[in-house]
């Protein structure tokens, strides 16, 4: 498995719940930056969410923060995010990408990443 692969995506309900995870492959097992993004269509891809495996450390868009919690399960060699109060306005595809340092700024910045998944599709209904 060379690209990071997204997972957990499907269709729910407003006020529902889903935990999308992205499985980190070899190539991208030991970079520090997991990041998650989102497009809707016919927007650009925006920030989510992001964490540094080596400090702990969390980042979120002010849109999703105290909905959404990003987390490392090292055991399944995941990154997860769990995703709750989901509103309409969340629908989406979202993409996990890496990046090697952490930095507050460039966690949130698309093209600061290198490693891309495809996309899990993500839809609320009203």
């Amino acid at each position: 498995q060379v690209q990071p692969a997204e997972s957990g995506g499907g269709l729910v309900q407003s006020g529902g719940s889903l935990r999308l995870s992205c499985a980190r492959s070899a190539r991208t097992f030991n970079r520090d930056v997991i990041g998650w993004f989102r497009q809707a269509p016919g927007k650009d891809r925006e920030f989510v969410a992001a964490i540094s495996r080596r400090l702990s450390t969390t980042l979120y868009s002010d849109s999703v923060k105290g909905r959404f919690t990003i987390s490392v399960d090292d055991a399944k060699s995941t990154v997860d995010l769990q995703m709750n109060s989901l509103k309409p306005e969340d629908t989406a595809t979202y993409y996990c990408a890496f990046q090697s340092a952490w930095h507050r700024i460039s966690a949130r910045v698309l093209k600061a990443y290198d490693t891309w998944g495809q996309g899990t599709q993500v839809t609320v209904s009203s």
